[in-house]
């Protein structure tokens, strides 16, 4: 049985036991993908200003037994990062500005018909779900999904694709565009958003030098 801890602190339940989505495993393309969205969008907001998770509990009670969301991607604006085992929406920090969820066979209903309510609920402002998969999981082919909070928060408002594909995040600033089976992030003016390990290369060919031989 959980305990609670002084000072408000909850000794979560799930913190400790895993859940469906711990039980379920990660393929490993899966991993592949979410490790290089973390490396973009940590290049695109520096530690000091965000806190960036993936795979992180998300709370909204004091509730010890509380089943928690745990997105694959969370973005918390105006808050530095620090490691935590788990957040609680208003007493860790504010609810995520941006879930990204990557979709696979055993969620992907979940992330298409009940996540946008849950997402919601929580005060998330926009909900991505992406489908990596080269043979789409949904009949009509599409692999982009993304859902906005409308001003009154009292709804997620699914976003129709641009003709393009592509999605605009005004939290992001940036076009989430899907390419083979990554998802990719560009700027306004249609300029790929890179890791740092990405920017570095691209500057020593500017240089002349060759980062594949150094």
């Amino acid at each position: 049985m959980a305990e609670r801890r002084e000072h408000d602190e909850v000794a979560y339940y799930y913190d400790s036991h895993s859940t469906e989505k711990d039980l379920m495993g990660e393929p490993s393309f899966h991993s592949r993908l979410v490790h290089y969205l973390m490396n973009v969008l940590t290049k695109l907001f520096p530690a000091q200003t965000c806190s960036i998770h993936k795979n992180l509990n998300f709370y909204q009670t004091s509730d010890p037994n509380e089943y928690p969301l745990e997105p694959d991607i969370a973005v918390i604006k105006g808050v530095p990062f620090g490691r935590v085992r788990s957040w609680r929406v208003s007493k860790t920090g504010p609810a995520p500005q941006v879930i990204v969820e990557i979709g696979a066979q055993e969620t992907w209903k979940k992330d298409l018909q009940e996540k946008p309510m849950q997402y919601m609920l929580m005060g998330v402002q926009e909900y991505f779900a992406y489908d990596p998969n080269l043979r789409p999981l949904t009949r009509d082919g599409r692999r982009l999904f993304g859902w906005r909070l409308d001003r009154a928060g009292r709804t997620m408002r699914e976003l129709p694709l641009e003709p393009e594909g592509r999605l605009w995040s005004q939290q992001l600033e940036s076009f989430l565009l899907p390419d083979n089976r990554y998802l990719r992030l560009y700027d306004s003016n249609g300029q790929l958003r890179l890791t740092r390990d990405e920017a570095l290369a691209e500057k020593l060919r500017s240089l002349g030098i060759d980062p594949d031989q150094m």
